[in-house]
This record gives structure tokens, C-alpha cells and sequence, in this order.
């Protein structure tokens, strides 16, 4: 009997949050998110990093819009926490 190889994929759950995160795969990640933002005439960059705290700049049709703030949390945060071991919250700069 062949037993198969599984792979283990970080969760949030046994992933070490307290490592410091990587700025490559964070900014892979958002280069991922930035297509459906700027599909509606806005755009993302990275402003910085401290703490696993991860400020975004919004841009373009995003800045004053009502809803940036819950693309930034329900849908970048969601995706960064997910995807970036050590984010611990995105804000807007």
C-alpha cells in the first residue's frame, strides 16, 4: 500500500505570528489584490510595515470613498492575515 505525502499549508492557526513578516511575499500579495482595486478606479501601495501592522495607502477613486474602509478590512486584511505569516492588522495610512 503507497501511502500519499500530505503537505501542510500555514494557517492561522499553526502559523508563528510573532516572526517578522516578508516583504516579498507581502508584496507579492498585494500586487495579487491590486488588479480588482484598481478595476474600480482606485489603487493600493504599500506605506509600511511596523509590528505586524501593515499601513496601506489608498489611492485614486479610493481615497474619500465610504467603502475603502471595508475593502481595506474585509477584503485586503482578510488576504494579507491569510496569505503573509506575522500580518496582524492592515490600516489605512
Amino acid at each position: 500500500m503507497i501511502e500519499e505525502n500530505k503537505v501542510e499549508f500555514p494557517t492561522l492557526k499553526n502559523r508563528d505570528d510573532n516572526g517578522d513578516i516578508d516583504i516579498e511575499v507581502l508584496n507579492e500579495t498585494i500586487e495579487y489584490i491590486r488588479p480588482a482595486v484598481q478595476a474600480d478606479g482606485g489603487d493600493i501601495k504599500l506605506a509600511s510595515v511596523n509590528d505586524g501592522v501593515v499601513n496601506i495607502e489608498m489611492l485614486g477613486a479610493c481615497q474619500g470613498c465610504p467603502l475603502s474602509i471595508a475593502t481595506l478590512k474585509s477584503g485586503i486584511e482578510r488576504i494579507l492575515m491569510d496569505k503573509v505569516p506575522g500580518v496582524k492588522e492592515v490600516i489605512a495610512t
